[in-house]
């Protein structure tokens, strides 16, 4: 599917929702009150080192207010950008299948129920969340309203997934990407550049390897130092070279060059906390970043896909 337009010379989110849908289709954050494996003990404990507990979806519902209550406060404030859209439900914060499946019915039966006019389900994890009960219920549901699964990867790097706590390898996360799309359920990968110690080219073969599998989605962040972080505490103790706007940027682009034409963009950029960003600065001017990607794209004249398709010649 091709959804590239004059200003966008790669496969945008929001050109898919309109193409689909023939409506501006946004995502309502919803904060079920999960755990993160990562954290509790289940798997590891600490966390990402990148990754602040208390600030994994900052910008997600109360947890402690109802569903309810979370989705129409955020509803009525997307209202006002957007009159006549469609809704996603989207559980954001932490491990969103990191509960008992009864548990996870509860939350999920109880999201799709909140609005006539939402038209799916997102549901954000980790890769050694999804066992087969988990696997077998988001089939089931998946039949009756579309569910997407974002699920973090950062990195295919092994030892870069080491040094940032991330408690699994990369066949993990393949296997679960196969064991969802088994029963096509759509799935979206986060990646991270800019991690401690990648270079350019390693970023890239992350890109390259998400190629590979059959994946519908991807987010790109850049890598965000925050306060009440590890690795933002180790940055304090004794600062590292971290990525330009212009580097980040020339990344970007290679990333998009490199990737499927057939895989939607999510995001390009992110978000942190302003009040919990250390470094860097510019991450906080995110539409400038997105404006030098789509400049530097239009200027070379390139598309998402051109490198990839070249190789494939």
């Amino acid at each position: 599917m091709n959804l590239m337009n004059a200003e966008k010379h790669y496969n945008t989110i929001h050109n898919y929702y309109l193409n689909k849908y023939q409506k501006k289709v946004y995502k309502i954050p919803l904060n079920g009150g999960f755990t993160c494996p990562n954290i509790d003990g289940t798997v590891a404990s600490g966390g990402c080192t990148f990754c602040s507990y208390m600030g994994s979806g900052d910008f997600a519902g109360d947890k402690h207010e109802p569903l309810k209550t979370q989705f129409e406060t955020i509803k009525s404030m997307m209202e006002k950008k957007w009159k006549d859209g469609l809704y996603i439900a989207y559980f954001q914060a932490n491990t969103n299948t990191h509960a008992p499946l009864p548990r996870l019915k509860e939350l999920f039966e109880e999201a799709i129920s909140l609005d006539p006019k939402i038209v799916m389900i997102s549901i954000a994890t980790r890769p050694d969340v999804l066992p087969d009960d988990v696997i077998d219920y988001l089939r089931e549901l998946n039949q009756r309203m579309p569910v997407q699964i974002e699920l973090g990867l950062q990195t295919i790097h092994q030892e870069t997934s080491d040094l940032i706590n991330r408690a699994h390898d990369l066949k993990c996360f393949d296997d679960a990407v196969k064991r969802l799309r088994k029963h096509n359920i759509e799935v979206v990968v986060h990646i991270i550049n800019g991690l401690p110690h990648e270079s350019k080219e390693m970023m890239l073969e992350t890109v390259k390897h998400i190629n590979t599998l059959d994946v519908q989605g991807i987010k790109i962040h850049m890598l965000h130092l925050m306060e009440k972080t590890k690795m933002g505490y180790e940055y304090k103790q004794n600062p590292w070279p971290l990525l330009t706007l212009e580097e980040y940027v020339d990344i970007v682009i290679n990333q998009i060059l490199w990737l499927r034409k057939d895989i939607i963009i999510h995001r390009i950029t992110g978000d942190a906390p302003s009040e919990m960003l250390l470094a860097p600065m510019w991450t906080k001017k995110k539409f400038v970043v997105m404006n030098e990607i789509d400049k530097k794209l239009r200027k070379l004249n390139l598309y998402q896909g051109d490198y990839y398709e070249k190789s494939h010649l």
